[in-house]
């Protein structure tokens, strides 16, 4: 049986009780938790006096594998612990040097390396050495659309605040999967949520984030599930009007994810809200009900024929094909050609 990957709630736990390992390796595409965890470390495993001799920060670029493993092989100074960050440690070179330090990490040591964009193969000796020998590796992943609400109903109940349902898919599909973007945005609500009250509404996103709450990718996706032609069209015609809030490569990301999704809910053994989300791992059936709902106006082979579409005007709005089409009526031609 294939050992589960720890996760972030994983180290924070341990963290806060105060059980380090030797080393923790933070990789991936995700940096929002390779940075939450860092920080933590280096705001909470030292007090402000020991810091002065015992906490070292260093960058990728600016040091080499020697130097981090000279680092990392000091002894603390009137403290339990050293701690060692290195942050863009994807710019070092030979880091497979350093399994040779695991073999037999210094525990008064706490090693922190930050590896953004990408990832160690697993199957060399370095990531086997830093688990075998205590250390934590740790893959920060991108999340995916359908889990990006459950982040931000999480992120928002942890700080004594609920969004509305309606409000979370908004901000999910203006902002995107760029977790540190979302956060900053979710602090902006926080700011400005009126004292008293507890649920951030739909208007108060329209206020403070520039998201209008009847022409957006909700609004538009909701319109093109129910074959609303009117109101598809208001909401286009907004978004020619508005292209800086509205760009046109941000709609047409958030349609063919929609639509790629509706594709795959065809092979879903049961095509009812439970069948569709288990087989989609959405957070729960309420998140399947649109894919339910889009399966009885549209077929699967339209559905492939919409994926085209968006691809093909993806395409034309990179120039390829196409001089002289403006992106709104670019738009105007897919969003007819979805529903007709």
């Amino acid at each position: 049986m294939a050992k589960q990957e720890v996760t972030y709630e994983d180290i924070m736990s341990s963290l806060k009780k105060k059980q380090y390992a030797p080393v923790y390796y933070l990789m991936g595409e995700e940096s929002y938790y390779i940075d939450k965890i860092s920080d933590y470390i280096i705001d909470h495993v030292l007090t402000d006096e020991e810091k002065e001799f015992n906490l070292t920060v260093a960058y990728g670029a600016d040091v080499d594998i020697a130097t981090v493993i000279n680092a990392a092989k000091r002894y603390p100074m009137m403290s339990e612990y050293q701690v060692v960050v290195v942050r863009e440690a994807q710019n070092i070179k030979n880091m497979e040097e350093l399994a040779y330090y695991l073999q037999k990490p210094l525990k008064s040591t706490i090693l922190v390396l930050c590896h953004k964009n990408g990832s160690i193969d697993r199957r060399k000796k370095l990531a086997s050495e830093i688990t075998k020998n205590g250390g934590v590796l740790f893959e920060s992943k991108k999340l995916k659309d359908s889990q990006l609400p459950a982040f931000i109903n999480g992120y928002m109940k942890q700080k004594g605040l609920e969004m509305d349902s309606k409000a979370t898919q908004m901000m999910a599909d203006f902002v995107g999967a760029d977790l540190n973007r979302m956060t900053g945005e979710l602090e902006k609500l926080i700011i400005t949520q009126p004292e008293g009250q507890k649920t951030v509404t739909p208007d108060q996103i329209e206020r403070n984030i520039g998201i209008s709450k009847d022409y957006n990718i909700f609004e538009l996706r909701n319109a093109l599930i129910e074959k609303d032609v009117l109101k598809a069209n208001r909401i286009i015609k907004y978004f020619g009007e508005n292209p800086k809030t509205n760009p046109i490569q941000l709609t047409l990301a958030q349609l063919f994810s929609f639509f790629t999704n509706l594709f795959m809910a065809y092979y879903a053994p049961q095509r009812d809200d439970v069948g569709v989300a288990a087989f989609l791992e959405l957070r729960s059936p309420w998140a399947a009900k649109d894919y339910v709902n889009a399966m009885r106006k549209y077929s699967g082979i339209k559905v492939m024929q919409i994926l085209h579409e968006i691809r093909y005007t993806d395409a034309r709005v990179k120039g390829i094909g196409n001089n002289s089409i403006s992106d709104a009526d670019l738009l105007r031609e897919l969003v007819f050609k979805i529903l007709h």
